[in-house]
C-alpha cells in the first residue's frame, strides 16, 4: 500500500498527527488547572458554595483531560527513537536534558499533587488542598516552559557548539539555550492561547446551560468568568502575537514571507494579502485580495517600508507556502472572532442582558471549540513554516529521519490513526457527556463520584421548566454573576 510513498513524508505526517492530537489536551489542561485554582481560591475567600460546586464540576473533566494528555504524549517520545533517530543522536545533548528537566520539575510536581487535588478534598485541610491545586496549576505551566524551550531552540538555535562527531552540544551557558531568541515570545503566546482555549470551552458550556435555563446560577457564573477572560485577554493575545511575528521576521524571515504570501520583494511597501490561492510553482498568489502597503505597516510599522520576499530565498529552502498561508489566516481570523465575542459580552453587561441574550449564548456555544482550532493552526504555521529545517538553518528534516522503509512507517501511522480515534474519541465523548450535565448545588465530589448523593433538594436553579425570574447577575442566595 505504501510501496510508492515517501518514508520521510509519512514520518512527518505521523508526528504531525500524534502531536496535534496530543496538544489538544495540554492546551485545555493548562488553562483549566489555573481556572480550578481560581475557583477554589474564591471559595476559600468568600465561603460561597457556588464556587465549590463549579470546582467539583470541572475537576472531573480535568482529570480525564490530564489522563488523555499523558497517554497521547508518551507516544511522541518513542517516535524520536523510531522515526527520528538521526535527529535524536545529533541534538540529544541539547534537547535531552531540557526534556528531562520537564519530567523532573513539572511532571513530578503535577503528578505528585494531582492525587491530593482529585481525592483529598475530604481527607486533608482546605488550605493544604488549595496548595495542591495551585501546585498542579504551576506544574502545567512549568511543563509548558520546558517543552516550549526545546521547540524554540529548534526554531532559533543558540548557545550550542558543533562537535567533531556532528553532534550539537551545549556551549558555555545553558541560559543561552533555554532562553533562546524566540522562546519568551513563544511561551507567552502559547500559554495565553491555552487560557483562551479554556475560557471559550467554559464559556460555551455555560452558554449551553443558559440556553436551557437562564436562571441557573452556576451557568451564569462560569459564563460570566469566561466572558471576562475573553474580553480582557483576547486583546493581549493579539498584541503578543504581533510581537511574536516581529521576532519571527527577524530570525525566520522565510516563514513570515510564506505567512504573508510574499513571493516577490517589495522595495516601496508590501501589500497585506487578505485572501488568495498561493501558486508556489509560478511564484505568485492567484486571485489575491490585498490592501496596499498594510503589510509594511504591520511588520515594519511604516507604510512604505521595503520588505523582502521569497525571491531572496533559495528554492530548496522555501517552506510550503500554501499550508502556512492558510493556517496563519485561520489562526488570525479566530483570534479576531474571540475579540469580537469578548466585546459583545461587554456590551451585554453594559445593557444588563449578559444572561438574557440568546444570540450571544449561541455565538459562545459555536465558539467553544475555536481555541483548539486556533492552537492547531498556530502550530501548523510554526512547524510547517520552519521547513525544510528541523534545527533552523543547521539541520534539514531530510537529514533527521531514521533509515526506515515507507511500508513500516505507513503501517504504524494507520495503527495510530485507528487507536487514537477509538480511544480518545471515547474519552472526548465522555467529557462532552460530563459537560452536558447541568451544574447544580451540591456537586458530587470526585472521590464520591460512584456514589449517588442523597438529600439534595432541588432549588430554583435546578428547574429548567420555569421558576421565578432571578435578579440579574445573581440567585436567591445573592451569588453574583
Amino acid at each position: 500500500m505504501f510501496d510508492g510513498a515517501d518514508a520521510l513524508l509519512l514520518a512527518r505526517l505521523q508526528f504531525a498527527f500524534t502531536v496535534s492530537f496530543h496538544f489538544i489536551f495540554p492546551a485545555f489542561s493548562i488553562g483549566l488547572a489555573s481556572y480550578l485554582a481560581v475557583l477554589e481560591g474564591l471559595w476559600l475567600k468568600t465561603g460561597k458554595q457556588l464556587y465549590l460546586d463549579l470546582f467539583r464540576y470541572w475537576v472531573k473533566i480535568f482529570a480525564i483531560t490530564v489522563a488523555m494528555g499523558v497517554v497521547s504524549g508518551i507516544v511522541m517520545s518513542y517516535q524520536f527513537g523510531t522515526n527520528w533517530s538521526v535527529f535524536s543522536d545529533r541534538a540529544g545533548p541539547v534537547i535531552g536534558p531540557l526534556m528531562a528537566y520537564e519530567v523532573l520539575t513539572a511532571f513530578f510536581l503535577e503528578a505528585g499533587f494531582l492525587g491530593v487535588m482529585l481525592f483529598g478534598m475530604n481527607r486533608v485541610g482546605k488550605k493544604l488542598h488549595f496548595a495542591a491545586t495551585c501546585m498542579v496549576a504551576v506544574g502545567t505551566a512549568v511543563s509548558a516552559f520546558w517543552i516550549l524551550s526545546v521547540n524554540s531552540w529548534m526554531q532559533t538555535p543558540t548557545g550550542h557548539v558543533l562537535a567533531d562527531n556532528g553532534q550539537f552540544v551545549p556551549g558555555d551557558s545553558w541560559w543561552d539555550i533555554v532562553f533562546n531568541p524566540s522562546f519568551p515570545f513563544r511561551l507567552v503566546h502559547t500559554v495565553i492561547a491555552a487560557y483562551l482555549t479554556t475560557a471559550f470551552v467554559v464559556g460555551g458550556v455555560g452558554a449551553w446551560h443558559l440556553l436551557r435555563d437562564r436562571t441557573n446560577a452556576h451557568a451564569r457564573k462560569m459564563f460570566s468568568m469566561a466572558m471576562w477572560m475573553a474580553a480582557l485577554v483576547a486583546p493581549v493575545q493579539i498584541f503578543a502575537g504581533d510581537m511574536h511575528g516581529l521576532n519571527t521576521l527577524e530570525h525566520q524571515p522565510a516563514k513570515v514571507m510564506a505567512m504573508e504570501g510574499h513571493f516577490d520583494s517589495y522595495p516601496e511597501g508590501a501589500p497585506l494579502i487578505l485572501f488568495g490561492i498561493p501558486n508556489q510553482a509560478e511564484k505568485r498568489v492567484d486571485y489575491a485580495v490585498e490592501i496596499p502597503g498594510l503589510s509594511s505597516l504591520i511588520l515594519a510599522h511604516e507604510w512604505g517600508a521595503a520588505l523582502p520576499g521569497l525571491d531572496t530565498i533559495p528554492d530548496d529552502e522555501e517552506p510550503p507556502v500554501g499550508v502556512v498561508f492558510w493556517s496563519f489566516r485561520i489562526m488570525v481570523a479566530i483570534g479576531f472572532l474571540m475579540l469580537g465575542l469578548g466585546l459583545w459580552s461587554l456590551i451585554a453587561r453594559w445593557r444588563g442582558t449578559l444572561y438574557d441574550w440568546p444570540a450571544l449564548h449561541r455565538a459562545a456555544l459555536i465558539m467553544a471549540p475555536s481555541g483548539f482550532v486556533a492552537v492547531i493552526a498556530g502550530w501548523v504555521t510554526t512547524e510547517v513554516g520552519r521547513q525544510p529545517w528541523t534545527i533552523y538553518g543547521l539541520m534539514r528534516t531530510a537529514e533527521s529521519a531514521s533509515p526506515l522503509d515507507a511500508p513500516a512507517v505507513g503501517a504504524s501511522l494507520l495503527a495510530f490513526i485507528v487507536v487514537y480515534f477509538a480511544v480518545f474519541g471515547v474519552g472526548t465523548w465522555y467529557i462532552l457527556r460530563l459537560m452536558n450535565k447541568t451544574p447544580h448545588a451540591g456537586e458530587t465530589p470526585v472521590e464520591d463520584a460512584p456514589i449517588r448523593t442523597a438529600g439534595i433538594t432541588p432549588g430554583p436553579t435546578q428547574n429548567p421548566g420555569g421558576g421565578r425570574r432571578l435578579p440579574e447577575g445573581g440567585d436567591e442566595r445573592g451569588e453574583e454573576g
